[in-house]
């Protein structure tokens, strides 16, 4: 199945005999267009553009495409235009880690969809290594996630303070072998947990393992084991930092997005802005 969003890059590109005036009309950067085009092209399997003319044309192939492109947007138009209740009828697909998708970020979505009934917010929530991915395949139009350091494109970013926790309720003195508890394999907190432990030359193993965070705080808080957390993910938990290992290096919250303007920019703007809130928080946090 042909994708509306890469055939409307498509059009586009052919309309203006270019890919930054196509760009400019769809409010996409030019690399972003021209990674849907080969999205497309890829799924064609043909070449649709022949890059080297001055203006940009279609290919053979292309022009074939061409007039089944517009038939399949129109009818897209049409479509939305017949159900009469324009709400729902277009999406944004969020990807956000478990301790960002919280309350005051659900505040934000909700404020977004009043302001936009005819948008939906498609919301996955899950381990950053795994967001990335799917944003890198254009499964998700908009991520946060976690890294060690944020790449060439990210909209924003903040550090994020780390720290190891233990329960404050069961206190203990972590001897070799120490506990962990750690949350499913791909977690970057998992990875960063065992580079440290063994840069530290202990013996550990893994106590238990949590698929969510309340999961892992919980087990935590029950005495099983220690962890590493962000600082701000534990307000208001049983915990209380461990001082077996010491300071830990912050990691890096970034937000992604193949698009920034109209909607989907306002958007953009109030995560950046609680994203920001939540990074002096976790500050102040730290340097108690």
């Amino acid at each position: 199945m042909l994708d509306p969003r890469l055939l409307r890059a498509f059009v586009a590109i052919v309309d203006s005999g270019s890919f930054t005036r196509a760009a400019e009309r769809l409010h996409m950067t030019q690399s972003t267009i021209s990674q849907q085009l080969a999205r497309l092209e890829d799924a064609a399997g043909h070449a649709l553009i022949d890059r080297a003319a001055r203006p940009v044309l279609p290919t053979p192939q292309g022009e074939r495409l061409l007039g089944y492109a517009r038939r399949i947007l129109a009818l897209q138009q049409e479509a939305a235009a017949a159900l009469g209740d324009p709400s729902g009828t277009s999406s944004i697909r969020l990807g956000l880690p478990e301790d960002i998708f919280n309350p005051e970020m659900c505040g934000i979505f909700r404020d977004f969809t009043r302001q936009f009934p005819q948008i939906r917010l498609d919301v996955t929530v899950g381990l950053s290594r795994e967001l990335m991915r799917r944003y890198r395949a254009a499964e998700l139009d908009i991520v946060v996630v976690k890294e060690p350091a944020p790449d060439s494109d990210c909209r924003a970013h903040f550090t994020e303070a780390m720290a190891w926790f233990e329960s404050a309720l069961l206190p203990r003195d972590w001897q070799d072998p120490v506990p962990l508890v750690v949350f499913p394999p791909g977690g970057l907190y998992r990875d960063a947990m065992f580079a440290r432990i063994e840069r530290e030359r202990r013996r550990w193993y893994v106590a238990f393992s949590g698929s969510s965070l309340p999961s892992v705080i919980l087990g935590v808080e029950g005495g099983l084991g220690i962890t590493l957390l962000p600082v701000a993910a534990v307000s208001g938990a049983r915990l209380r930092r461990c001082d077996s290992f010491g300071g830990e290096p912050a990691m890096v919250v970034s937000i992604y997005s193949w698009e920034s303007a109209g909607s989907i920019g306002r958007l953009i703007g109030e995560m950046t802005g609680l994203l920001s809130e939540r990074h002096r928080r976790s500050l102040a946090a730290a340097g108690r």
